[in-house]
């Protein structure tokens, strides 16, 4: 029985990483065809996507009315390492291809394994780092296609700035991803992405009304909103929107690492957008470049029971143990009032 369990719990954890690899996927297609039309809004981009969760979640944490389990200000100090991240992915668009964003994307990968194991006191197993060697050679399998069939260059593109800028972009979701995980792990996962959302509008907007982003503001007033362009930032912003709800079960069910694994297949999900939308062949190699990362994320998942045994006391333990303190702190108060009691009768 407990065998089964284990089973369907990695069936369903691959399941949803890859609801989250493919709706980033289509963030990035996205993306990648607004940065085509020459539109340049990172900013405008991402207060959509935030606006939506704290919409949605928000909403969702003022019916519960409940006091914070974070102080406000972490969640803050979280946003100001999101925010930017997320600036300089969308940014990366404008100066090298999606291919090579999403792979390069894969450095949040040691990042994130180094933070936790430093930060969460995660511990990895010589297993689970074969799992992720075998992702890093799945990717290069997508690599070698890429390099078998060039696409052709475009001139106006600068890649090696892009890919430093998409480099710097994983950086921070290395620090916002492992943020997340001790927060949808030890406290409340609707918590976190609504006060994700909610300062995250704030960050955002202040930054697009800032002087300093008068180059933003331009670009937003000289767009065309024809609804091609309606819908592409529609779609973006949906797509991130899940990406965001889906995530934060992934990463509470199998942590940072895991979640960053799954998304390694974006590249492989990209692939099919462009064979179902865009009729282009699709070289042999990436066939079995997802073979290889399927069998890596397998291995991972198969082996992680070590690093879930290392986390620390949940929020249902927490409780329990307030409770308990609670209780007897009551009796303790009885026994006080009883021995008071005795006391004044003693006297009398």
């Amino acid at each position: 029985m407990e065998v089964k369990r284990d089973t369907w719990r990695l069936l369903f954890s691959l399941f949803l990483g890859q609801i989250v690899s493919f709706s980033m996927a289509i963030s990035s297609f996205t993306t990648s065809v607004i940065s085509s039309l020459g539109v340049d809004a990172p900013l405008a981009q991402s207060f959509l996507v935030y606006m939506l969760l704290a919409l949605v979640y928000g909403t969702i944490l003022l019916h519960r009315r409940q006091k914070l389990l974070i102080p406000w200000y972490w969640y803050l100090t979280l946003v100001f390492i999101d925010v930017p991240g997320n600036f300089l992915a969308i940014r990366a668009y404008q100066y090298s291809y999606i291919t090579s964003i999403n792979l390069l994307d894969c450095w949040t990968i040691p990042w994130v394994m180094i933070l936790t194991r430093f930060a969460l006191g995660t511990r990895y197993s010589f297993w689970q780092f074969v799992g992720a060697g075998t992702c890093m050679a799945g990717l290069s399998l997508v690599l070698l296609s890429d390099s078998n069939s060039p696409d052709v260059q475009d001139a106006s593109k600068r890649p090696l700035l892009g890919d430093v800028l998409i480099i710097a972009a994983t950086f921070c979701f290395a620090f916002s991803n492992v943020g997340e995980e001790y927060c949808v792990k030890k406290k409340d996962r609707i918590e976190f992405i609504a006060m994700l959302g909610i300062f995250g509008v704030l960050v955002t907007g202040i930054q697009i009304i800032n002087h300093r982003s008068l180059f933003e503001r331009k670009n937003l007033e000289t767009i065309n909103w024809s609804p091609k362009m309606i819908s592409l930032f529609t779609g973006f912003a949906i797509a991130a929107f899940v990406f965001s709800t889906i995530s934060s079960f992934v990463l509470k069910m199998s942590g940072s690492t895991m979640f960053n694994l799954s998304l390694l297949t974006t590249d492989i999900w990209a692939v099919a957008i462009r064979y179902f939308f865009y009729h282009q062949q699709v070289n042999w190699l990436y066939y079995l470049a997802f073979a290889v990362v399927a069998m890596g994320l397998i291995i991972y998942l198969r082996n992680e029971s070590s690093s879930d045994d290392e986390t620390a006391p949940s929020t249902t333990e927490t409780t329990q143990y307030e409770q308990l303190s609670s209780e007897e702190s009551g009796g303790a108060n009885l026994d006080w009032q009883n021995r008071k009691h005795q006391e004044d009768d003693h006297t009398c």
